[in-house]
């Protein structure tokens, strides 16, 4: 277990020194967390984040004004203490902290310079509801107050000078809808929508990474692993029950590692706390071979295989008119083998297959949601059918289809279902399929500008409803110049029953009514696919038992407020599994 970063120690005296040296301490309080991430942040603006490295990392960092519970993923207060519907949940009255500070910076004169202001949050929305640099909409716009937050669409079009649907009154925040979202509060929380100061972003300091989050940035090491360092927040304004100041880590370290052997050897010598996924050819060998560290008392290690609200399929670019023709990418789809992908690459790490649509099969997430009706407008494994469709697409066993570029990220998995998918099209399709593997952030640049022909994607829900899947192929979202990037609906994917469907769950009064319409969204998404759904997530993921107070979830958020580290002893154990009967 690691207590101390020694290279750390002489910051944490600095920041100890800034601040209120009077805070109750809780007696286990200190050491370092450390996890490896496949990728770095794509971006440390929060209003541009739209990838789950980035939000993980800058969650920490950064806060919204209301959050997730890390263990029931119900929302709780955060910048705002609390709130109030008003006009049947189009209005939010949200009441501001009054003890949270933003973390030092060079711009504040002192740290009464530093406290949270509603003109803070009146200044952060504006923000991400102009264009940015490169004149395209923010992901805070796209994901959160496009079309719902009153007078945002005018102010994002320049066409007026304020935000209609935000006023402050002290230390209350009004913010009015344009029409009741049942899911508004879950949107908030999504950390694209971080509050900024007005002054960091006034003086050009974003990049600076300046939140009011339970850790600060520090800084990026380079060496035999490239990690990034966030250290403790001494004015942090959340204690826990005993009036212990929180959090309770002196410093988190994310060691960017795209290679899931390296991360399994990172872990196994002690050098991280916490492994999601395991490399598919050590599966066995970790859980059978260490069988006595899950199952001793206390145990050493702790594993949790709950499904994730997470999917992997391939988008087609449909600006290639090849891809046009539904009867083309549902022969794609029907070519496709997932039990080979799932057994052979995968090695059964996964919760389901891609049987259903974009949203992931997890029932007890997604309560109401028909998933039923959804899998028999999926596909299956079908050459027969597939050849038959291309042949009616005018392209009888491939021919004059020419070959297709398939981008994607370059990782173990990735790579090899990439080669499986190859092998797969060619030979039920008779097309050829060009590989052509990159970084995470070239292939989103290039996704998202269409430079390729079937991309592979990731995603992970934000908040717990299909609304976070599907809005990846609302046609709103792709943008009228075709040679402007597509950022959200990359496959650039317009189907106007599916948009009207789409519109009416998002409006609807009912959640009952929602889901039923984002049900209806979905098979009808699946009758004109522009994805092949491959698999749904279901990770191992597996951390030291000294770890306290740390919680899994399938939204597969990470809160580290309130985790401690503490080695078990026999008794404490013993005592703990009778609490817990």
């Amino acid at each position: 277990m690691k207590k101390h970063l020694f290279a750390l120690l002489i910051s944490l005296l600095f920041f100890s020194s800034c601040s209120d040296n009077s805070v109750q301490k809780f007696e286990h309080a200190g050491g370092t967390f450390t996890m490896a991430l496949e990728n770095e942040p794509s971006t440390y603006i929060s209003r541009e984040v739209a990838d789950y490295y980035s939000a993980t990392v800058l969650s920490q960092v950064t806060e919204c004004l209301v959050g997730m519970n890390p263990k029931t993923t119900e929302i709780v207060p955060q910048l705002a203490s609390s709130w109030e519907k008003v006009d049947g949940g189009k209005k939010y009255i949200f009441t501001l902290r009054d003890d949270a500070y933003f973390h030092p910076h060079k711009v504040f004169s002192g740290k009464k310079d530093r406290k949270l202001t509603a003109e803070d949050v009146v200044k952060t929305f504006e923000m991400g509801c102009r264009k940015n640099e490169q004149n395209l909409p923010t992901a805070m716009y796209s994901f959160i107050f496009k079309s719902l937050l009153k007078g945002a669409d005018e102010f994002h079009q320049g066409t007026a000078n304020t935000i209609s649907g935000l006023s402050v009154n002290n230390n209350k925040l009004t913010i009015e809808l344009t029409h009741k979202d049942h899911n508004f509060l879950y949107k908030l929380s999504n950390v694209s929508a971080s509050i900024i100061s007005k002054k960091i972003i006034e003086s050009e300091n974003e990049t600076d990474v300046i939140g009011t989050g339970p850790f600060m940035y520090s800084q990026i090491n380079d060496g035999d692993q490239r990690e990034l360092v966030l250290l403790r927040n001494n004015d942090y304004y959340l204690k826990d029950e005993s009036g212990n100041s929180l959090p309770y880590l002196d410093s988190l370290v994310f060691i960017f590692q795209s290679r899931k052997l390296e991360q399994l050897d990172l872990f196994e010598s002690g050098k991280t706390d916490l492994i999601v996924g395991l490399p598919t050819g050590r599966i066995t060998r970790m859980l059978e071979g260490r069988i006595e560290d899950f199952n001793s008392k206390p145990p050493k290690l702790v594993l949790a295989n709950n499904p994730l609200l997470e999917s992997h399929f391939y988008f087609f670019n449909l600006s290639d008119k090849r891809f046009e023709d539904p009867r083309v990418r549902k022969a794609f789809n029907y070519a496709i083998d997932k039990t080979v992908i799932g057994q052979e690459i995968l090695r059964n790490q996964f919760y389901d297959l891609g049987d259903y649509g974009i949203t992931p099969p997890v029932n007890k997430a997604l309560k109401g949601y028909d998933f039923k009706n959804i899998k028999s407008a999926g596909y299956d494994f079908n050459p027969e059918k597939a050849r038959q469709l291309l042949a009616e697409a005018g392209y009888p066993n491939g021919e004059g289809f020419g070959s297709v570029e398939l981008r994607y990220d370059i990782d173990d998995t990735h790579s090899a279902v990439a080669d499986e998918f190859s092998k797969q099209i060619f030979r039920v399709l008779g097309i050829n399929i060009n590989i052509d593997g990159s970084s995470f952030e070239q292939l989103n640049e290039d996704g998202a500008i269409g430079n390729g022909d079937i991309f592979r994607m990731g995603w992970s829900a934000d908040y717990p409803s299909p609304e976070t899947f599907l809005l990846n192929f609302y046609g709103k979202y792709v943008p009228e110049d075709i040679e402007e990037p597509s950022t959200i609906n990359k496959s650039r994917y317009v189907n106007p029953v599916f948009d009207q469907l789409y519109e009416k769950a998002s409006e609807s009064q009912k959640i009952t009514d929602q889901m039923n319409y984002f049900c209806k969204a979905e098979i009808a998404l699946l009758e004109d696919p522009p994805l092949i759904p491959l698999w749904y997530t279901g990770d191992i993921e597996i951390v030291y038992s000294y770890v306290r107070n740390f919680h899994f979830n399938a939204l597969n958020t990470f809160n580290f407020t309130n985790v401690y580290l503490k080695e078990w002893t026999t008794e404490e154990y013993q005592e703990f599994l009778a609490e817990s009967k």
